[in-house]
């Protein structure tokens, strides 16, 4: 596919473009998170407990979305929440992504029983409700960062595995495979530099529309306290926090609902507009 064309597909895609747009501002707070946040956002202050909004009142000097049940400013844990739902998507789909390929890879290359095993195995482990899951590993190796990582590998490793084995299955019998097997090529070498930069465009449909899920399940866990420990800001824990008060001042809900709500739809349009422009079958 020509680059020309291909950019005149990404700029007439509106899914591609604004999924692109909520994206690139969700990754730039959350880099920036703790030079934009405009206070201490685990910073008590017991005299400002549950104030409203005060945009329209003081402007940018008052608390601009309110402040929590323990006085602290909502909009600076809202940005630092964004920056520790931003980790551990990134690193929650990067460990998927390794841990899938390799797998789908191996699979479909080499075919027979090993492909059975590693078929089955995905299969088995898409039939494990993530959230029972996460609950389970929670509750017996203890809350951190690393066992949530492992939560998010065994959860989305299959979705790549899957894709991955399917494109190599379709490609690992053509010419230029066969020509590298014939000059005495190592396995390892048509694996990983041959036959895996052919299922790349494949590959990125599926890590954006991981990073969404990724996001979502640990909000999930975090709602629970299995996820993000406080005070570390998370969109999970806020809204858990703030459901206690949501009839005196729903904006603690509110305010991590919705930020949580645009970072899932952002990379939700990314993905099916790389999808719908990457497809070969699109019209020019």
């Amino acid at each position: 596919m020509q680059k020309k064309i291909l950019l005149r597909r990404f700029l007439r895609s509106k899914q591609f473009m604004f999924g692109l747009a909520l994206v690139l501002i969700l990754m730039f707070v959350a880099v920036f998170a703790d030079q934009l946040a405009p206070l201490d956002p685990n910073e008590y202050h017991t005299a400002d407990r549950l104030l409203p909004p005060q945009w329209f009142t003081h402007g940018t000097h008052g608390y601009i979305l309110g402040t929590d049940s323990m006085g602290r400013d909502i909009l600076s844990r809202m940005i630092v929440g964004a920056k520790s739902s931003m980790k551990v998507a990134v690193l929650g789909t990067l460990l998927s992504l390794v841990a899938g390929v390799v797998l789908g890879i191996i699979a479909g290359y080499k075919g027979g029983f090993l492909d059975v095993i590693i078929m089955r195995c995905t299969e088995v482990s898409m039939c494990v409700p993530t959230m029972t899951l996460g609950v389970v590993v929670m509750a017996i190796f203890g809350t951190s960062i690393f066992n949530l990582l492992l939560v998010m590998v065994i959860s989305f490793w299959m979705s790549f595995a899957r894709v991955c084995r399917n494109e190599v299955v379709s490609i690992r019998d053509r010419e230029f495979i066969q020509a590298s097997r014939a000059l005495g090529a190592t396995n390892f070498h048509i694996m990983f530099t041959q036959i895996l930069p052919n299922v790349t465009t494949s590959l990125l449909i599926v890590c954006s529309n991981c990073f969404g899920s990724v996001i979502l399940v640990e909000s999930c866990l975090s709602y629970l306290y299995l996820g993000v420990q406080l005070p570390t800001a998370s969109w999970g824990n806020m809204i858990a926090a703030g459901k206690d008060f949501l009839a005196i001042a729903p904006w603690t809900v509110i305010v991590p609902g919705v930020a949580l709500m645009i970072a899932v739809m952002g990379f939700n349009f990314l993905g099916d507009g790389l999808r719908d422009v990457l497809d070969p079958r699109q019209t020019r």
